[in-house]
């Protein structure tokens, strides 16, 4: 895949591009401008001369008398720098023609065929440029009438001359405007991304002990502030994952360092002196819990792992919670009986879930609930059904209350309130963990409240689909 432009790059250029669009337009409007500016002088000029010979033909009284006012003509064509004058008869012949001046009697001949040209028009002749103004009279030389033919030129060599140094001076300052133009362009883009480069470093020297350095967003300009702000949120979560990620390493080398230990230990004891039969099966029976209760883990992080990655992906049935968690508490009796505890359900409700996640949800919540129930107290399991089709499951039960400040913090990996009970049966504190997880991943929410009467657990699962119940 090919690797995008830089910034800089694309700014430049940016610059450049708009410099090469606008100097030359205008370039070429200054030149269109000026060379306007020469053809309408020339014009006047040319219009000038020919109302003044017209006037000198007014005057005329008779046809083929024209040699008294052709001396006007020439002082006319006085201060008319290199004017030209050419007058021809109706007849085609000539009736005057300036001194040292150009054959005009071809352009008066064009201008018959090609009347569309307008009055004035560009005449070359001989390797020189002339304007030209054809004007065609009619008058009347004592009662007869007489029509002539005037063309009027001036030279424009030495306007040309000047247009085409003065473009080459303008085309050249354009491009070096449009190169300087880039040039600037780069420096400042240079230049404005100063704030950048300065914040790239700042990461630069980001390690994993220093993600509290962040960028203070007082010292970029106001239109990185947002970026400076969202880096160091972004800061703060990555510090955040990584002091968990750092914890739960050390969480998972403690509790699998207490099963090896005792594995260690209790093989070490029967490899000390020859035992019955008896004893080793007793050893055997013993390494066996540490191992259950390894696989137990090593399960429920497997788990973890991959609802955090989305691989557990529910399979959605309609479950009848009732029937669900009668089944948990007849499973759940036995040891409940034991520990002079009683298991109560209340309510029904249906939802459309994954029957064995939310089996396993519920059962880590009454082992919990089980556990801490003192002695000849109850369990409640409610389920309600709310007007919008929401089910909630409520699972109480009597007991010493939790601190508040623990409360947050329940849900999360390796979590106990008493960190001195992690060698009772509570568990390697991964069950509250996977329960969150089971219900994010249908949709739901889960939240804990404790006081003097009790701690509850409630959760709230979306209504069913109606598909689902069809």
């Amino acid at each position: 895949m090919r690797r995008p432009l830089s910034l800089a790059t694309r700014l430049t250029l940016f610059f450049g591009i708009a410099a090469a669009i606008v100097f030359p337009i205008f370039g070429w409007v200054i030149s269109e401008s000026i060379e306007s500016h020469f053809e309408e002088g020339d014009t006047d000029e040319l219009e000038l001369i020919a109302d003044g010979i017209e006037d000198a033909l007014s005057g005329v009284r008779f046809a083929g008398t024209l040699a008294p006012v052709q001396q006007r003509f020439d002082d006319i064509l006085i201060g008319h720098h290199s004017a030209s004058l050419y007058i021809a008869g109706a007849d085609g012949r000539t009736v005057y023609k300036s001194r040292m001046s150009p054959d005009l009697s071809s352009v008066a001949e064009a201008a018959e065929t090609e009347p569309d040209d307008g009055p004035v028009r560009r005449w070359n002749d001989m390797g020189h440029s002339y304007r030209v103004l054809i004007r065609r009279l009619s008058l009347s030389h004592g009662g007869n009438g007489e029509v002539y033919t005037i063309a009027v030129a001036v030279p424009i060599d030495h306007h040309l001359e000047f247009l085409a140094s003065f473009r080459r001076t303008l085309w050249l300052m354009i491009a070096s405007s449009i190169a300087i133009m880039s040039l600037m362009g780069w420096f400042s883009v240079r230049q404005g991304h100063a704030p950048l480069r300065d914040i790239v470093a700042r990461i630069r020297r980001i390690s994993a002990d220093k993600l509290n350095s962040g960028v203070p967003p007082e010292s970029v300009p106001r239109e990185l502030s947002d970026l400076a702000g969202s880096f160091n949120d972004m800061l703060v979560r990555v510090d955040e994952a990584f002091q968990r990620l750092s914890h739960f390493n050390a969480d998972i080398a403690h509790e699998l360092r207490t099963p090896i230990t005792n594995l260690m230990t209790q093989t070490q004891v029967a490899l000390s002196r020859a035992r019955t039969v008896d004893e080793y099966r007793e050893i055997l029976y013993s390494n066996m819990e540490e191992y259950e209760r390894m696989a137990q883990m090593i399960g429920d992080m497997l788990f973890l792992a991959q609802a955090d990655n989305g691989a557990c992906k529910a399979e959605l049935t309609v479950v009848d919670l009732a029937l669900e968690v009668r089944a948990l508490l007849d499973y759940y009796e036995g040891w409940a009986e034991e520990r002079g505890v009683a298991l109560k359900l209340e309510g029904t409700a249906k939802v459309t879930a994954d029957r064995l996640m939310l089996q396993r949800a519920l059962g880590n919540l009454l082992s919990n609930a089980v556990w801490h129930t003192p002695a000849g107290r109850a369990v409640h399991v409610k389920l309600d059904t709310s007007d919008d089709g929401s089910v909630s499951i409520a699972v109480e039960n009597p007991g010493t209350p939790i601190p508040p400040e623990h409360l947050p913090k329940l849900f999360d990996r390796f979590y106990r309130v008493d960190p001195s009970r992690q060698q009772s049966g509570e568990g390697a504190g991964l069950g509250l963990a996977i329960v969150k997880s089971i219900i994010d991943a249908h949709g739901g929410k889960i939240d804990v409240a404790s006081d003097q009467r009790g701690t509850t657990f409630r959760i709230t699962l979306p209504p069913p689909v109606a598909s689902a119940l069809a």
